[in-house]
């Protein structure tokens, strides 16, 4: 009976664990609300950042890397970016890469982004999340419903 026990509480934490979405979660790390989404895109532009990717509506300069490949940020989202995910970006761009072609995002097998760890102060981070929170609009999901 206790072994039956241990299989069902092992199969709930993977479905509640596969559930969990870092991506979007919210539940384990924020920062505080006092980010400035202007001054993050002054941040974002001083930081070079702009050079590789593009923000739609955003007004930044034009993206020259080379070779070619803009990572975009912003747009429409089903769930608003979490905290912590636009974070550890900026620090550890390995950790989850663009959903791009990975030949075209990595050199090495790491991101062609480098670590801001060292380069951004904890309020500039603050704001650089803040300005790219605010360009993405959520877009309200509706099922896919097929009739045979």
């Amino acid at each position: 009976m206790g072994y039956r026990a241990e299989i069902v509480a092992v199969a709930v934490l993977t479905f509640v664990c596969s559930a969990c979405d870092a991506r979007h979660s919210s539940s384990a790390f924020h920062l505080p609300g006092n980010g400035d989404a202007a001054r993050g895109k002054i941040a974002f532009v001083s930081q070079g950042c702009h050079n590789c990717h593009d923000v739609p509506g955003a007004g930044l300069p034009t993206p020259s890397v080379k070779p070619a490949i803009v990572v975009t940020l912003g747009g429409e989202t089903e769930r608003k970016l979490s905290d912590a995910y636009l974070v550890t970006s900026m620090i550890d761009p390995s950790y989850h890469l663009a959903p791009y072609p990975f030949d075209q995002v990595t050199s090495g097998g790491k991101s062609r982004m480098p670590s801001y760890s060292s380069q951004l102060s904890t309020q500039q981070m603050i704001d650089m999340v803040a300005f790219l929170q605010s360009k993405y609009v959520l877009r309200r999901w509706t099922p896919q419903v097929v009739y045979d």
